[in-house]
């Protein structure tokens, strides 16, 4: 091998990753590095929940529901939401008002909930443990109210075709309350730990950056594309359930950069909590479900159903051929499109932003591998 001139650097490739233990086997990023800088990244999406879909294909409609849980097991309802809506609007049912009030509160609780476990990873991954504990003290709250009413902690199966599997516990919309009133001083207090703080800025800002444009060619949604400055949030565009019946407003940040990102779910969860005040406010009374035949046969055809997870845009595409089975399932997950640009993000950066470039797009990598 020939000498190579003094002060000349040379190419190298590296695996980077797991950087956490949620991605180990199923996300390794290829770097090709110069020195201290990425050229290049090839993100390589291992196996988790293979044939996720298929499943949903030899199972009868309402079997399929906890299923869909485990797709992105951090915004379980959300994708709940998704798959019932796209069922109902086959069949043609209208659930009652009082189940759409239920379905936006639990909605919200979990995008908040979400929200934090972002902000425990990425404390976590840039070095800010006290962040990360306090957010655990706080999504506890949310997993509490959330297991009063569901009975579970993580995999809820809350949500039925056709309305709900029971009505809220009686002690729920106190404890909402009490969180609602509580939960806006502690967001101050991530504010004071991270947003101003002056290392987590240079960790930030200006860092794994993406235009409006390409973010929109790559199919990115959600926080990540609303901090590119593009309002675009399905719960305004769609105006699905209940949610034209309350004022609330969509964070839109300009950059497109890992700080961006950030801000947008920091604000997003006092949008959330704006929501979840009007909606305890207003929720009615009545019946939970409608009746539904035991055996559900939608009429042949087709349907794509989206709503507005944490993350981004959860679509579900379903095929029905008359039969108690889904001829076809087919995901749109939020994560496996804001995934995508991930070489657009790291090229040109440090070896360093690589896992900030990661841990700001809040990838869910059971929604990537389905």
């Amino acid at each position: 091998m020939a000498d190579r001139p003094a002060g000349q650097t040379e190419e190298l490739v590296i695996n980077m990753g797991p950087q956490h233990p949620s991605t180990h086997g199923v996300l390794r990023v290829v770097l090709t590095v110069d020195g201290e800088l990425v050229v290049d990244a090839d993100p390589d999406v291992g196996y988790l929940h293979s044939s996720l879909e298929k499943i949903g294909e030899a199972l009868t409609w309402r079997q399929y529901v906890p299923y869909t849980d485990r797709y992105d097991y951090l915004s379980a309802i959300n994708n709940e939401f998704a798959f019932v809506r796209a069922v109902e609007k086959l069949l043609g049912i209208q659930v009652t008002e009082r189940c759409e009030y239920i379905r936006v509160i639990m909605a919200e609780v979990q995008r908040i909930a979400s929200h934090l476990m972002y902000f425990t990873a990425m404390g976590l991954d840039v070095g800010a443990t006290t962040v990360y504990l306090h957010c655990f003290r706080d999504r506890e709250l949310l997993i509490d109210l959330l297991e009063n009413t569901t009975g579970q902690r993580l995999l809820y199966h809350y949500f039925r075709i056709g309305g709900l599997r029971n009505d809220l516990a009686c002690d729920f919309v106190d404890g909402l309350r009490s969180f609602i009133q509580y939960f806006p001083a502690r967001l101050q207090e991530y504010d004071n730990l991270l947003t101003r703080n002056r290392i987590f800025r240079a960790r930030m800002e200006k860092v794994a950056s993406i235009s409006a444009a390409e973010a929109i060619r790559m199919g990115m949604s959600g926080p990540c594309l609303r901090a590119c400055g593009v309002s675009h949030d399905l719960r305004k565009v769609l105006g699905y359930s209940v949610y034209p019946e309350f004022d609330f407003d969509v964070p839109v940040f300009q950059g497109g950069d890992a700080m961006a990102r950030h801000l947008v779910r920091c604000e997003e969860m006092r949008q959330s909590l704006r929501i979840l005040e009007q909606a305890i406010a207003k929720l009615p009374a009545g019946e939970v479900n409608v009746s539904v035949p035991r055996a559900i046969k939608p009429e042949p055809g087709h349907v794509y159903e989206r709503i507005e997870g944490p993350r981004g845009e959860v679509g579900c595409y379903l095929v029905s051929d008359g039969s108690e089975k889904p001829v076809r399932v087919r995901w749109r997950p939020p994560s496996y499109f804001n995934l995508q640009p991930l070489p657009v993000l790291m090229r040109g950066g440090y070896i360093a932003d690589t896992v900030v470039a990661i841990a700001s797009l809040d990838i869910m990598l059971g929604d990537i591998d389905k």
